[in-house]
């Protein structure tokens, strides 16, 4: 088990900024569990974190801990540049990917990693995932784009993940040869985009086993994403 260096605390920050901080705890505690209730991660692998509102703060899992064996209390808190706040443990080594994207992406309040099968399968082919369904309509507005390879251990994920979703409607995008990464107005919204990114790849990855799927025209597209997003989904 990771043992994290010796963290600043959160003793001078404001009682709202700890209050929050307890919150987004169970929050991102309970998000947790549903990467391995929807297969998208085993063992270690994976991560979900949570912007703070009240502070340029976000909460992640912790580095080589379990799932069974996560909790509140384990989360770990850090600065919007990947800087270990509060936890006993040190951050998933993920945390400067999801640092660069809080910094570079203001709307963003949640960031989720999995490998999950289908999806990695098409980051391994450095292939996007062809908008041929209504639902990839809805939720990713179009293709789910591929992003650059990048090492793990700075912040060069965070960049291809800004750079690709940036110039895209996609919640999504597939880091080649790594897995998938998604963001959301929140962890629940990030996390619902890693279940729904990993669904449409495997659906899409069988339908071409039967042949080339037939893709939905861009106008179509645009409607459909315009009714989930603004009508629907509202």
């Amino acid at each position: 088990m990771s043992a994290a260096p010796q963290a600043p605390g959160l003793a001078s920050y404001p009682d709202e900024v700890r209050e929050e901080v307890a919150r987004v705890r169970e929050v991102v505690a309970r998000l947790h569990a549903e990467l391995p209730r929807w297969e998208l991660v085993v063992w270690t692998a994976g991560n979900v974190s949570q912007r703070l509102t009240t502070a340029d703060l976000f909460v992640i899992k912790p580095s080589g801990v379990t799932y069974d064996e996560l909790t509140p209390e384990s989360m770990v808190v850090c600065t919007l540049d990947g800087e270990l706040v509060d936890g006993t443990r040190s951050p998933s080594s993920d945390t400067a990917a999801h640092a660069y994207v809080y910094r570079h992406m203001p709307h963003v309040g949640g960031v989720v990693h999995t490998h999950s099968t289908y999806a990695t399968a098409w980051a391994a082919r450095g292939e996007p995932v062809p908008c041929v369904l209504t639902m990839m309509a809805d939720e990713f507005g179009g293709d789910v784009p591929v992003g650059p390879f990048a090492l793990i251990g700075d912040d060069s994920i965070g960049q291809g993940i800004v750079e690709t979703l940036s110039e895209s409607r996609s919640p999504a995008v597939l880091m080649r040869n790594h897995g998938p990464f998604t963001i959301g107005a929140d962890a629940k919204a990030a996390v619902k985009a890693a279940v729904m990114v990993e669904e449409v790849a495997r659906t899409v990855h069988i339908s071409r086993q039967l042949g080339e799927p037939t893709r939905i025209p861009q106008d179509r597209v645009d409607s459909l994403y315009d009714r989930y997003q603004n009508v629907y989904g509202r």
